[in-house]
């Protein structure tokens, strides 16, 4: 917390006015980075938001892919830093929920298989999140075609969900 106020040019005891503790600090941090991706993410995919339900989803996975390795120090604060202390419960995300929305309208259009919206939403997360982390932290790795190969994760993960 030191080091800190001396770089933002204030008292370490100013910091305690607005921070409880390094945790609290921490987590203000990680919403930003949050409200920066979902911002981000919605600016991706708002040109999108008619027309065919599947297209979308997997408008939605690859707009995820390029936010993230296009703005590389935000999706690492966001997702893949450790957090401090034993962590505050988790709350579902705007941009989660935006693809939850796109999940179920697959499902109620009889695009998707009928199967739990969670679980689908969450395997498409999971197979976006990969692809993100692998390419930000392994950027030396004798990678396929960057858009091939993000293209190739995305539609396998949507292709498993077809009705």
């Amino acid at each position: 917390m030191r080091k800190l106020a001396e770089r933002v040019g204030c008292s370490h005891a100013n910091l305690y006015l607005h921070f409880k503790d390094k945790e609290a600090l921490f987590y203000c941090l990680v919403e930003e980075s949050f409200d920066q991706f979902s911002a981000g993410m919605r600016k991706m995919i708002e040109s999108a938001r008619s027309g065919d339900s599947v297209t979308l989803v997997r408008k939605a996975g690859r707009a995820y892919v390029e936010f993230g390795i296009a703005n590389p120090s935000v999706y690492e604060f966001a997702f893949l830093m450790r957090r401090p202390g034993r962590g505050r419960p988790g709350k579902p995300h705007v941009t989660y929920e935006r693809m939850q929305s796109l999940v179920r309208r697959c499902i109620d259009e009889k695009r998707f298989r009928r199967m739990d919206v969670d679980a689908a939403s969450q395997a498409l997360w999971a197979a976006a999140h990969g692809i993100t982390s692998l390419l930000i932290l392994r950027p030396t790795f004798a990678w396929a075609d960057r858009d091939k190969l993000i293209g190739q994760v995305i539609d396998a993960a949507v292709d498993g969900l077809l009705a």
